[in-house]
């Protein structure tokens, strides 16, 4: 969902959305919004025992359940989204990877991406896997201007991503970097931390004597392609490899292209309740084994993912 908060002149997203106000907020609910799609996998060995190399890690509550509730956004391929009713994507996969090491099922369910982390600390989700950039105000429950909203989460980084621009294919207005966009309309996924990071660069283009961007933000991802595809914005702001995967696929690769190169790489990371340490605990080193098995490597190759690949897992390594 790219980087941090930190995203600043250069574009930040990374779904890296910071997941915003309401998504750090844990007083907030999420309350149907979004298409609740559920995904199991197939790693659940047993409700209670298992002979998973990890499984004794865990929680006593998620090793009695079998099961790890995850939060997600399924509209964000590669990364998550929807195929044949069922969510698939980099991340479902690399969950079941990490499933296997801990014995348990991990199950999807699709929701507002802007509302995962405040569900997450109602205790509707176990966690929350949806290429959320780990950023130092998601972990201490901080808006972009500072102020406490919530109690924030802890994340176990998985994989890494910068933010890219994507254009019309041809790229009619001859955008090269965020710089450029000064003056024009831009679609953005509402909550991600692109959008304060478009923010951060439209006060700098009026700073400097030029126009201000419109910014125009969606619900979802998909409503702002369609912006962009139809001529209403400009440009549009993605994590790298999701814009990559949309240049590539979008009517056959006829529809846009992804000018300049990636900035701002921040990690991703699993999103879990600052009280459940033992679980962040079972996670990171689910993380580090798959890594070593060489899993994980296939994962992000299935997928075209592997500039994401990182080399051992880290607990709060955003900033």
């Amino acid at each position: 969902m790219t980087a941090s908060s930190t995203r600043r002149t250069t574009v930040a997203r990374t779904r890296t959305a910071a997941v915003g106000a309401i998504a750090v907020a844990g007083a907030l609910i999420l309350t149907g919004c979004g298409d609740q799609t559920d995904s199991g996998g197939s790693s659940k060995e047993s409700s209670s025992s298992s002979s998973a190399p990890l499984f004794d890690k865990l929680p006593a509550k998620i090793q009695k359940a079998g099961v790890i509730k995850v939060g997600t956004n399924a509209e964000y391929a590669p990364m998550e989204y929807q195929e044949g009713g069922k969510i698939v994507g980099v991340d479902p996969d690399i969950a079941a990877a990490l499933g296997k090491q801990l014995g348990v099922e991990f199950q999807f369910t699709s929701g507002s991406f802007d509302g995962l982390i405040s569900s997450l600390n109602s205790g509707r989700y176990d966690v929350a896997m949806s290429s959320i950039t780990d950023t130092k105000a998601r972990q201490e429950g901080l808006d972009e201007d500072g102020k406490k909203l919530g109690p924030g989460v802890d994340f176990v980084d998985y994989f890494t991503a910068g933010t890219a621009i994507y254009v019309q294919k041809g790229n009619p207005k001859k955008i090269g970097s965020i710089e450029d966009l000064c003056g024009q309309k831009v679609a953005v996924q509402r909550g991600t931390t692109y959008e304060q990071a478009l923010q951060k660069q439209s006060k700098a283009c009026t700073e400097a004597g030029k126009k201000k961007m419109t910014i125009e933000s969606f619900d979802n991802d998909t409503e702002a392609q369609t912006r962009v595809k139809s001529g209403g914005a400009v440009a549009g702001v993605n994590d790298y490899p999701v814009a990559v995967d949309l240049a590539r696929k979008a009517d056959g690769g006829n529809a846009f292209e992804v000018v300049g190169e990636q900035v701002d790489a921040g990690p991703f990371g699993i999103a879990v309740n600052k009280d459940n340490k033992e679980l962040t605990s079972a996670l990171e080193a689910a993380v580090n084994a798959i890594i070593e098995d060489g899993t994980y490597k296939k994962v992000l190759d299935k997928w075209g993912a592997e500039t994401g690949a990182i080399d051992k897992a880290a607990v709060n390594g955003g900033k």
